[in-house]
């Protein structure tokens, strides 16, 4: 009997009898049977990692086991449960392919009933939905008692975050909850003590005109991890921060700290630490959104992001590796919007490299909106195809398609993609059956030009170019960066930065 087939509903138990003072457990892939190495155990507050055969010992009393792992679905076990499986605990493989809904999108009967029309046609498994948003709006009745003062609570479009996940999972989806965390204006406005100031002690405004919070701040911390523990107790089954990073002229603003490097790193890894330490009794996965040129920069991109570390940390990583954000282009690559997969996929390779991690801790955002930055192309089903096609190639845990004004038409079915099965080993396929596929966008939030002077140590006064999803000392690892000789390395500095761009009222921005 295959040990899906043994899989329980994955419930919290209530009544639990007690383990023996001892349990050696091991967590399997449900298919194949194979163990599952370093998978993540958590009893109470304890977190422990298997081994590389998916061992682990743990003690305690009555209470439920919860386990997950990269590439698959989480699940808790009761201590009944784990007996009767003789302590052998199945995880079923999955690869999400999710679209995004915003604020506004998942309020919209018409953008959420085309989103689970795609789902319910096998193109897509998972949704990424904004619990808070880019104007750092909460679209649901939050208990958390800043939301209530703060300005975020100005609409609701979830009249229930657990009815919402209920029924999302009743329809088979993988559900994210997407935060956005330092970008908030609501709260820098209403607390100008935890918000971010200009030298001249005024209010920081972005190129949008939105305040930011301190990221030094851990009432600040506190706010958004509270808003995701309330996303992990309605069900969610995956938390994603947005926006974890400084604004981009951080060494030009005024915080509670000096916004130097180590500083920086420092506040968002410990922000990130706090977030996971919080959320584990969840059993929730964490993740991360980051700059795509964050995989390539050998520093902190000068907003606190810095690759390496913030792998240590997250379950999943999401680089926004749309090719209108690589303005600059990327080693061998001087036109990306002509060369999607190759943007795709060289990125994803360099990421796993330097953060020495396996590959399914990655999950790109990808590109599906005209391009801004070259010829203003628009990214069809094809171009959406070349960019499914690399981070599957490169072995990531799926992807998630951005597109603010979240419209998904005439994406599916994407060309020659035989089902989409190719994103899928044959064991995790026949898991659950038949392949997806999803869409995103940047023309909006996710990508804003930037525009860099490039210096280099001989070649002084070259000219400004408008550069995309980039931010100051971009450190280019090797001397191939596009539209420069290759003899020397080049360092750009922004001026601006390629950040999201929230979607408007309408859900059409």
């Amino acid at each position: 009997m295959k040990l899906s087939l043994l899989i329980p509903a994955l419930t919290a138990a209530v009544s639990l009898p007690c383990f023996a003072a001892s349990l050696q457990g091991r967590i399997v892939d449900a298919v194949t049977g194979t163990g599952i190495p370093d998978a993540l155990v958590t009893v109470g507050e304890q977190v422990l990692t298997a081994n590389t055969a998916g061992s682990f010992p743990i003690e305690g009393e009555g209470q439920t086991i919860a386990v997950r792992a990269q590439g698959y679905r989480a699940a808790r076990y009761a201590p009944t449960q784990v007996t009767a499986l003789h302590e052998t605990l199945p995880l079923t493989p999955f690869i999400p392919r999710a679209l995004y809904l915003s604020v506004y999108g998942i309020g919209s009967g018409p953008l959420r009933e085309g989103a689970l029309r795609l789902a319910h046609k096998g193109f897509i498994n998972a949704l990424v939905i904004d619990v808070k948003g880019d104007r750092g709006l909460i679209p649901y009745p939050s208990a958390v008692p800043l939301a209530r003062t703060d300005g975020a609570r100005q609409m609701t479009t979830i009249r229930s975050l657990a009815d919402l996940v209920t029924g999302l999972h009743r329809d088979g989806l993988y559900t994210i909850a997407r935060i956005v965390v330092f970008k908030d204006s609501p709260l820098a406005t209403t607390r100008s003590d935890l918000a971010v100031h200009r030298a001249d002690g005024q209010l920081y405004r972005d190129q949008e005109g939105l305040a930011w919070t301190d990221p030094f701040r851990e009432e600040v911390w506190n706010y958004n991890i509270a808003i995701a523990r309330e996303a992990a107790e309605a069900g969610f089954d995956e938390v994603q921060f947005d926006y974890v990073r400084f604004p981009d002229i951080a060494a030009s603003l005024r915080f509670s700290r000096a916004p130097d490097e180590t500083a920086r790193t420092e506040a968002i890894e410990g922000f990130l630490k706090e977030a996971r330490r919080q959320l584990a009794r969840f059993n929730v996965f964490v993740a991360v959104d980051i700059f795509g040129y964050v995989c390539w920069n050998a520093n902190d991109t000068g907003i606190g992001q810095q690759l390496e570390n913030i792998a240590a940390i997250a379950d999943y990583v999401s680089p926004m590796l749309y090719p209108s954000c690589f303005q600059y282009g990327i080693p061998n690559c001087r036109n990306p919007v002509a060369n999607p997969y190759e943007v795709i996929h060289s990125t994803l390779e360099n990421a796993q490299r330097r953060a020495n991690v396996p590959a399914r801790h990655f999950r790109p955002w990808i590109q599906a909106f005209r391009d801004y930055a070259f010829d203003r192309r628009v990214f069809d089903a094809g171009a959406v195809q070349n960019q499914i096609q690399a981070a599957a190639d490169s072995g990531s845990d799926g992807w998630m398609l951005w597109n603010p004004r979240n419209r998904y038409e005439g994406l599916f079915p994407l060309p020659g993609m035989r089902g989409m099965g190719f994103l899928l080993s044959p064991s995790s396929a026949a898991s659950f059956g038949r392949a997806n596929t999803t869409p995103g966008t940047c023309d909006a939030d996710h990508c804003n030009g930037a525009l860099f002077a490039v210096h280099q140590t001989r070649r002084p006064g070259l000219p400004q170019l408008r550069v995309g999803c980039s931010v100051p000392e971009l450190l280019m690892q090797t001397g191939e960066s596009a539209g420069i000789e290759q003899q020397e390395p080049a360092v750009i500095h922004a001026s601006t930065s390629c950040a999201r761009r929230p979607s408007r009222r309408d859900g059409n921005s």
